[in-house]
This record gives C-alpha cells, sequence and structure tokens, in this order.
C-alpha cells in the first residue's frame, strides 16, 4: 500500500496536482523494486569492507597516496575507449539521449516524440529489445584494437543510463539478461586478453542518481514504479543541470543505500572481470560518495596487490591527487607532469556514442594529439562508437588502422618512453584543459615531440618540412647536460641521415622522400 501511495503521488506530481515527494519516498520506490537483491548486495559489501583493510593500503586518503602507477600503464601510452550501449539504438544528438528525451524543451526530445511518441508510451526502457548486438564479434574488435596499435581497451561497462552490458547479479536490467541476452562485456574481456592487450572497464553509474530527473516533470515512465528498478531514484538535479567541470560539488540528493549500490555494482565488475584498469566520470566526487570511494580504492588495489598493478582514471577532483591517474576529457596539458596522467577524446565530433553522420578526426590529428601528450608523461584514451548490431563503422576502422600503421613504424617513439627533460619546440602550443583538445592549431614541420627511452633521445616531428632541411634548436652543444649525440636516423627509412651539432641547434638533412605520413620520428642516441 505504501508503494502504491507514493506512485499515485509521484503521478500526481506528474499532473501538477500536488507537490512531489520528497527524496527519500522516491529513495524508497527505488530500494523496494531493487529488493530481491538485498542478499547479494550485501555480501558484495563485505567482501569490499574485508579486503579494503587486509592489504597495504586502507581506505583512507593518507594511505591511497602511496599508489604508484603500474609499469605496463606507463609504457601503453594508447588504449581504446568504447561507448556502446542502448544509447546506440536511438542515435542522435548523443550518448546523453537517454537524459535528455526526457527534457522538454531539448532537440531529443521533440525528435524522440515525433519518431516514437510520447515518453509514457515509448520511454527509454524501450529501446532494450532493438539492442540486439546481432553481428557483434568481440575477437574482431579485439584484433582491429591491435592492428590499431592500443595497448588497453576500455569499454564503459555501465554508462549514466544504468543499463549495464555486462552479467550483473545486482539487477535484471542488463545486456546478460536484456535485449542481446549476452555478457557483452565478458566476451570482450577475453578476446582482448587473448590478444595480449590490457582490459579495462569504465562505470558512469554514479550520475545514474538523477539522470532521468526530466522524466518526473510529466507523464512518462520514469515515475511508474514498475520500471524503478531501471531508471533509478531519478532525484532532481539542483544548483545545476549539465555538464559543468568547474563545479566540483552540487546538492542534489544521493541516499546512504544509493551509494552502497554504487559501489557493490563497481565491485561486482571487479570481481567478475578482474580489470586492469577503472574508468570513472566525475560524479564520484561528490561529497557523499567520498567515504565509499576510499573503500572501493583500497579493495580494488589490495586485491591487484596480489597479481599486479591496476590504475583508477579519475577527472577533476574526484580522488586526492597521487591516490590515482587524472584524466583531463577531450583536453591537453600544456607541459610535463610529474605524475602520469590520460587524456581521452572520441574519435568522432558530435557524440561519444554512435550517430549515423558523425564526422571523424583525421589519423593525423590522433597521432599528433599522441606525440604531444606522451611528450608530457601521460596516455591518450581514443573512444570508438560501434552500431547498435555490434559493427564498428567502417571509416573508424580505417582511421584506426592509419594509426597502426604510423605506429609500427615509430612505435619505438612512443611505447615505454619517459619525457625527456622538455616536451617539445616548435611554434605550436596545445591548449590546455578539459575540452579543448580541438583548439589546438595544426602542428607544423617546426614543431618536435621529444621523448626518451633510455640513453637514446627521439624528436619527432609533426610535419615534413619542404626543403627537407630541419633545425631542433633544442639540441645545440651545449644542451645536453655534457651528453653528446652519436648518431641520428629517420625511423622507417634506411637512408644516411647527414647532421652536425651547432650552438643554434641539430641541423639535419632528411631523405627526398618521406617514409610515411603524419609524422615523423628521428632517433637520437646519446653518451
Amino acid at each position: 500500500m505504501k508503494i502504491l501511495a507514493l506512485a499515485v503521488l509521484l503521478t500526481s506530481a506528474c499532473l501538477g496536482q500536488t507537490t512531489a515527494p520528497d527524496p527519500a519516498s522516491i529513495d524508497r520506490i527505488w530500494q523496494k523494486a531493487n529488493s530481491k537483491f538485498d542478499t547479494t548486495r550485501q555480501a558484495i559489501l563485505q567482501d569490499v569492507a574485508r579486503e579494503a583493510n587486509a592489504g597495504p593500503f586502507h581506505p583512507d586518503w593518507q594511505s591511497l597516496q602511496n599508489y604508484q602507477t603500474p609499469q605496463w600503464y606507463e609504457d601503453a601510452k594508447f588504449g581504446i575507449f568504447i561507448h556502446w550501449g542502448l544509447y546506440s539504438v536511438p542515435a542522435f544528438a548523443n550518448e546523453w539521449y537517454s537524459r535528455n528525451m526526457y527534457q522538454p524543451d531539448s532537440p531529443e526530445f521533440k525528435h524522440h516524440v515525433a519518431t516514437y511518441g510520447p515518453q509514457s508510451k515509448f520511454g527509454y526502457k524501450d529501446f532494450i529489445p532493438l539492442f540486439k548486438a546481432e553481428h557483434f564479434d568481440p575477437q574482431q574488435w579485439a584484433r582491429l584494437f591491435r592492428e590499431a596499435g592500443a595497448k588497453y581497451v576500455v569499454p564503459v561497462a555501465e554508462h549514466h543510463d544504468g543499463f549495464p552490458i555486462y552479467g550483473s547479479n545486482l539487477t535484471d536490467w542488463c545486456a546478460a539478461k536484456m535485449g542481446p541476452k549476452r555478457d557483452l562485456l565478458g566476451d570482450l574481456a577475453k578476446a582482448i586478453r587473448a590478444e595480449g592487450l590490457h582490459f579495462g572497464a569504465s562505470s558512469h553509474r554514479s550520475e545514474h542518481d538523477w539522470f532521468f530527473d526530466g522524466g518526473r516533470k510529466f507523464d512518462s515512465d520514469v515515475s511508474d514504479p514498475r520500471y524503478a528498478a531501471f531508471y533509478g531514484p531519478a532525484h532532481p538535479r539542483l544548483l545545476r543541470d549539465g555538464y559543468d567541470h568547474n563545479l566540483i560539488e552540487d546538492w542534489t540528493y544521493v541516499s546512504p543505500e544509493f551509494a552502497d549500490d554504487w559501489l557493490a555494482r563497481t565491485a561486482e565488475i571487479v570481481e567478475k572481470y578482474h580489470p586492469d584498469l577503472l574508468y570513472f566520470d566525475w560524479w564520484i566526487g561528490q561529497s557523499s560518495f567520498r567515504d565509499h570511494v576510499t573503500r572501493f580504492a583500497a579493495f580494488y588495489y589490495n586485491q591487484a596487490a596480489k597479481t599486479g598493478g591496476v590504475v583508477i582514471n579519475y577527472k577533476d577532483h574526484a580522488f586526492q591527487e597521487n591516490s590515482a591517474t587524472l584524466d583531463v576529457e577531450r583536453g591537453q596539458l600544456t607541459d610535463i607532469q610529474q605524475r602520469h596522467w590520460q587524456t581521452d577524446t572520441s574519435i568522432s565530433n558530435a557524440s561519444w556514442g554512435y550517430l549515423p553522420n558523425d564526422t571523424y578526426k583525421t589519423p593525423e590529428f590522433i597521432i599528433h594529439l599522441l606525440a604531444d601528450v606522451v611528450s608530457k608523461n601521460g596516455n591518450l584514451l581514443l573512444n570508438v562508437t560501434p552500431r547498435p548490431d555490434g559493427t564498428i563503422p567502417g571509416q573508424e576502422q580505417q582511421i584506426l588502422r592509419e594509426v597502426g600503421t604510423w605506429l609500427k613504424m615509430n612505435g619505438e617513439a612512443i611505447y615505454g618512453t619517459r619525457p625527456w627533460k622538455k616536451y617539445g619546440e616548435g611554434p605550436t602550443v596545445a591548449a590546455g584543459g578539459a575540452f579543448h583538445d580541438t583548439d589546438t592549431k595544426p602542428y607544423t614541420p617546426e614543431d618536435f615531440r621529444f621523448t626518451i627511452k633510455d640513453s637514446t633521445l627521439y624528436a619527432i616531428e609533426l610535419g615534413w618540412p619542404a626543403d627537407g632541411k630541419v633545425t631542433i634548436r633544442s639540441l645545440g652543444s651545449g644542451s645536453l647536460d655534457g651528453r653528446t649525440i652519436q648518431s641520428v636516423s629517420l625511423l622507417g627509412s634506411e637512408a644516411k641521415i647527414v647532421w652536425q651539432q651547432q650552438p643554434d641547434g641539430l641541423h639535419v638533412e632528411l631523405p627526398a622522400q618521406p617514409p610515411g605520413k603524419y609524422a615523423f620520428a628521428l632517433r637520437v642516441p646519446l653518451q
């Protein structure tokens, strides 16, 4: 009766007949809908509590700041991100369709009503039968990513929409039980590891607390208690309604039960799939999650201490500095960082998820971005956007293979390297900060990015000079702290390179024809 009464309140609120129920009332509906998993959830939480205090790490920031980035990750440099889920079915605007289709003033709302009908009749849940993944071939995907030169792969296990692409024991609303009826994440994990790549996973579960709040404001299926387990609490977003990385905290309600569910679901991914990396979106930085975040990190790091190093990627201020690896979304940093970091961007321009008419970044853009990021002690995580049937668009495959061809020739200057004393030289400076990756002006043949491996320095030239002559100002005589240049060679070329070190720089005469495209790496052994 209590649930029915709350449902009436929700419906009445949507029709403007009364005030909306308080957050705790909304939460009780969601908790009741998920109560069948209470025993399993509690068992996982007990595992977390035990492991978080049974190793070198403890669930507090002082302990977590002893974290060290594993060598495999520092050596890897290049990974693949995958946004694939229910949002790939409507394939309109971007991967936030699930939220925006319930925002009355949005283009997604208008498109949805015109295409599928009102949200009370056809809601986001109704895309599930259309997400079939009927042509999904995980082995084919893994081979493509290896050919692209990636060393790790990070599928989004669950996006803000709350539909995991794995087999969860904490919800019936997942790809293993509905839609494809297949553990997509598990199948992909096996294929990725079979190709010798590291497997990661991304969880955006925390944002699910409020993601469907727009559906509370009018007659929609979000307020139907039958679907509460899927749509989540859908609490009103307070103080802001959008993507604002400059605002660290807001006043959106998060119940202890939802925070516990977040912790259990995230730990479930670790226990079932043992990812080498976990990537989180920004909202785990909210104060309501802080205690749960430290418990999870200690749990994850302690488990990894038994087998090898793992990585947590975070954004903004979600983690204390030095306790995990910073990720700068769609952006770059302007200089070398002492701590290893990562940027993530999408191969596509408009969306992280599949759109039929999206445009794409060029191989040259991606390679130049990779060289710049690696020179500053970072990794590049490049996102791809599979279709709902499980195929990756042909243009994306072609771009990935072009990047892979470049890395086959020039990977020596990327993989396993470390920053030199300066990241580079030249007229082009990367625009710093998140969401500025496409603001950087095109690079020129005068732009170099430096990396070093043992006693070999690499100078990556971001263009081919018209006259074949270059001067690297940073490598002039007296600039190498007493070390001397032994030789100069061009990766991918057998041509003898004529060079001379002078006070104003290292003068190099390149072959008549470049050995490849996009960027060119000079090998400079030092003694």
